[in-house]
């Protein structure tokens, strides 16, 4: 039989476009070559797409890896359903490179993961990996987001959202509210992961620097009450064969010394990260995490893959911090290392997320 054809697309515009390329390393590493034939497209800075053979997508010498704009371009034609993809090259006649089976959209953050790069898919009639674009602009939006699993009875935290017009006519009110969550508060931009853009901030002189700090990746902030506890992750699948949705081993995230919560450095770049999976937690709770897990995917109507992010408070309480759709998978990433505790493997965890997608029907579901 002939391999299923996959295009892995990975790097893109957002602040996040270093991680997005840690995981397509990491998941072209791991993907069975027997089965399947992986086209990379890479995505540049500047929103160019490319085909990225052979660009490097690992840490080098502390150096974050970045797709070359120098790459064959690319084109997506809307006039071929199925997912032709063209070379560009300037000067030269379009030629084909080939269909494709399925693209598996390997991008964090704005212009990616918060379904813009769906939307395109779904209109060039092309199956893809993971959520669809409602529930990747939902949970990518933080404000929203919460909303949707509040409604849903999912346990949050108390949050107040400053959206751009606000932060510029009514900033002593946004103060007041803010004051209103207690100290400390965490600032994060709205429509961001990876940590990026995120501040603690301990006292009303620090607020203001926080939130433009946070704006500097979207217009749009959201400032969280901190919620005393322990930090627990939990990876969910789509079920198979119109099954429920399937939640992994939860995780617990410790920090190494010098960080005081899992910002960008310790996630991605101190190698002092620890991950307890399963982790020490009463039968009790960690059967709760994972029955919220799934029930926060399907609030949001997620497919594919996510993780969920909680805090284990003191008084014993299960609280949602948020919801990824597409999760990192770099080599520190907790996600494939928790299914890989569930009994499913790097390899087999793509195949399934292949497998999935190739199941589901093109157009409305």
């Amino acid at each position: 039989m002939s391999r299923i054809r996959v295009a892995v697309v990975f790097g893109g515009r957002s602040s996040e476009h270093a991680i997005s390329c840690l995981t397509a390393g990491s998941i072209i590493a791991a993907i069975d070559p027997d089965r399947y034939e992986v086209v990379p497209v890479g995505i540049a800075r500047d929103g160019s797409w490319v085909l990225a053979s052979g660009q490097r997508l690992a840490v080098e010498g502390g150096r974050l890896p970045e797709v070359a704009a120098d790459g064959a371009p690319l084109a997506l034609p809307f006039d071929r359903p199925g997912g032709g993809l063209m070379v560009v090259e300037p000067g030269e006649v379009p030629r084909a490179l080939g269909e494709v089976d399925v693209v598996l959209p390997l991008l964090h953050g704005p212009y990616g993961e918060d379904g813009t790069i769906q939307g395109l898919l779904e209109l060039a009639g092309v199956r893809y990996v993971g959520a669809g674009v409602f529930a990747s602009a939902a949970s990518m939006d933080k404000a929203f987001m919460k909303v949707l699993l509040r409604d849903a009875g999912l346990p949050v935290g108390p949050y107040v959202v400053v959206g751009d017009r606000r932060w510029r006519r009514e900033r002593k009110r946004v103060v007041d509210d803010v004051k209103e969550l207690g100290w400390p508060v965490f600032v994060k931009p709205a429509r961001a992961g990876s940590s990026m853009g995120i501040s603690r901030v301990d006292a009303e002189p620090e607020l203001e620097a926080a939130v433009e700090a946070a704006r500097e990746h979207d217009p749009k902030v959201i400032v969280e009450a901190a919620v005393e506890g322990r930090e627990i992750e939990c990876g969910v699948l789509e079920g198979l064969d119109d099954g429920p949705p399937e939640a992994s081993l939860p995780a617990e995230v410790h920090v190494g010394d010098g960080h005081d919560y899992y910002d960008f450095e310790a996630k991605y770049l101190d190698e002092g990260l620890r991950l307890d999976i399963p982790p020490d937690l009463p039968a009790t709770v960690v059967d709760e995490v994972r029955r919220l897990s799934v029930q926060a995917f399907e609030a949001v109507g997620c497919e594919g893959l996510a993780r969920v992010d909680f805090f284990y408070t003191p008084d014993g309480r299960v609280v949602v911090n948020e919801i990824n759709t597409m999760p990192g998978c770099t080599p520190a990433s907790a996600f494939p290392k928790m299914w890989a505790a569930t009994g499913l493997d790097y390899p087999a965890l793509v195949d399934r997320w292949i497998r999935t997608a190739m199941r589901r029907p093109i157009g409305l579901r």
